[in-house]
C-alpha cells in the first residue's frame, strides 16, 4: 500500500484555519486508500506524530523555530513513498526529505506568500524567510496541488519557472454530514444571537486577508435592523486586534453587534450559519475558501468578494451574491457589499432559495472522497510508487 507522509502545522484539536480543516478532512478520506502517516507541529496526539520546538530554539524568531521543527520531522520520514506538505511551515521538511530519501515531494498550495505582503506585520524578517522557503521548495517539488483554478493561475504567475504540467487542480471539499442545517436554536441564545429578527454572520480569523476593515466599513451602511454576528478571533498581531476592537466599539454605537471572540465549537457555528440570512466573506485574497462551503452546506446564502477561487464555489445569483473587489477603489467595494447585504435580507425568499441551491452544490461538487482519490492520482503521477495500483 502507498505510504504517504502528510506534513502539517495544524492537526486537531489545534486547527484554526482552512489549511488545517483541509488536512483533517483529506486524511480521513485518504486512510482507506493509503498508509497515511501524519506529522504535525506540537505534541503527539491521536492520529499524528508531534514535533515540538527544541528547547534551544524557544526564544528564537518564529521562522527559525519552524525550520527546527521541520528538521525534526525529516529524520522520521525515511520509510515513506511520498511526502505531502501543507503551507510554508512544512514545505522545507518535505523538500529536505525528498532530497535525502529520494522520494517525491508534493505540495498543496493553500496560499502564496507573495500574495500576502501583510504577513510582514506578523513575521517581520521571518516573512522574507518564509517567502524564500516557499519559492525554493516550489521550484523543486515533484508536483503542486492548487485548490482552485484561480490558485493555479496565481501559482504560475508568481512562480513562472514552474512547468504548467507540474501544477494540478484539486479543489477543497466539504463534509456535508458534519456541515448540514441544524434546526435547533438553543446555542444561539447562549451567545446572545437574536432569533426574532434577521442577522448576517462572519466567521474567520482576524487577518488582513479576510478583508475585515472593509467588512466593518460596509456594516456601517447596513440596515440597523439587521444584527451582525462577528465570529472572529486569533488576530495576526496585537495591532490588528486593537484596530478591530476599536472599529467594533464604534460600530456598536449604531448597530447591534454580537462579537464571539473565542474559537467557537463547531455545533455553535453550525447553528449560527443555519439561521443566518447570509454568510459574509469579504476576503481580499482567497485561494478557495472552505468556510464558504461550510456555509453553503448549512443551506446559507453567501455574500462574497469575487477574488481568487471564490467564484468557483459561490454562483453569483444562484448560491449567493458576488461583489467585485478592486484594491484601487475599496470604498466602492464596501458600498456594494453593504448594498448586497441589504438587498438579500430584504428578500428572504431569494435568500432561502440560494441557501438550498448552495447545499445541493456542496453535496454534488465538493465531496472529500473525490478530493482524496484525485490526490492519490497526483501522488502516482509524481512517481511515488512505480507500478503500484491504488488499493
Amino acid at each position: 500500500m502507498l505510504r504517504v507522509g502528510i506534513l502539517t502545522k495544524e492537526w486537531p484539536p489545534d486547527v484554526y484555519g482552512g489549511a488545517g480543516v483541509h488536512v483533517d478532512e483529506l486524511v480521513r478520506e485518504l486512510r482507506p486508500l493509503a498508509d497515511v502517516h501524519v506529522h504535525a507541529f506540537g505534541p503527539s496526539r491521536t492520529g499524528a506524530t508531534g514535533h515540538i520546538v527544541p528547547p534551544d530554539f524557544a526564544d528564537s524568531n518564529g521562522a527559525l523555530q519552524t525550520l527546527a521543527v521541520d528538521l525534526d520531522m525529516v529524520r522520521t520520514l525515511d520509510h515513506l513513498d511520498v511526502v505531502h506538505s501543507h503551507t510554508w511551515y512544512t514545505n522545507f521538511a518535505g523538500h529536505v526529505a525528498g532530497e535525502i530519501f529520494g522520494i517525491p515531494h508534493v505540495i498543496t498550495a493553500h496560499s502564496l506568500e507573495p500574495r500576502r505582503p501583510w504577513k510582514a506585520e506578523q513575521l517581520g524578517g521571518g516573512y522574507r524567510t518564509s517567502s524564500w522557503i516557499e519559492s525554493s521548495t516550489y521550484r523543486e517539488a515533484s508536483a503542486i496541488i492548487a485548490v482552485s483554478d484561480g490558485m493555479r493561475r496565481d501559482v504560475l504567475e508568481v512562480y513562472p519557472f514552474l512547468e504548467p504540467e507540474r501544477v494540478h487542480v484539486v479543489r477543497n471539499g466539504i463534509d456535508t454530514v458534519t456541515w448540514q442545517p441544524d434546526p435547533n436554536t438553543e446555542l444561539l441564545a447562549e451567545y446572545g444571537v437574536a432569533t426574532d429578527r434577521p442577522y448576517v454572520v462572519f466567521v474567520g480569523r482576524i487577518t488582513r486577508q479576510k478583508g475585515i476593515p472593509h467588512l466593518l466599513a460596509a456594516i456601517k451602511n447596513m440596515d440597523p435592523a439587521i444584527q451582525f454576528v462577528f465570529c472572529a478571533s486569533a488576530p495576526d498581531t496585537p495591532d490588528i486586534g486593537r484596530e478591530t476592537a476599536g472599529a467594533i466599539d464604534e460600530l456598536r454605537t449604531t448597530h447591534d453587534v454580537v462579537w464571539i471572540q473565542e474559537h467557537a465549537p463547531r455545533p455553535v457555528i453550525r447553528q449560527i450559519l443555519t439561521h443566518a440570512v447570509a454568510f459574509l466573506c469579504p476576503s481580499i485574497y482567497e485561494p478557495l475558501g472552505i468556510v464558504n462551503l461550510e456555509a453553503m452546506a448549512s443551506s446559507t446564502a453567501v455574500i462574497a468578494s469575487d477574488v481568487g477561487g471564490i467564484p468557483e464555489v459561490v454562483v453569483d445569483g444562484g448560491t449567493g451574491l458576488l461583489v467585485h473587489y478592486d484594491e484601487q477603489d475599496p470604498t466602492a467595494f464596501e458600498q456594494d457589499f453593504s448594498a448586497a447585504i441589504n438587498s438579500l435580507v430584504a428578500d428572504p425568499v431569494q435568500a432561502e432559495h440560494m441557501g438550498l441551491a448552495g447545499r445541493k452544490r456542496a453535496i454534488s461538487d465538493f465531496g472529500w472522497d473525490v478530493v482524496a482519490e484525485r490526490t492519490v492520482e497526483v501522488y502516482l503521477a509524481a512517481g511515488s510508487v512505480p507500478g503500484a495500483p491504488i488499493p
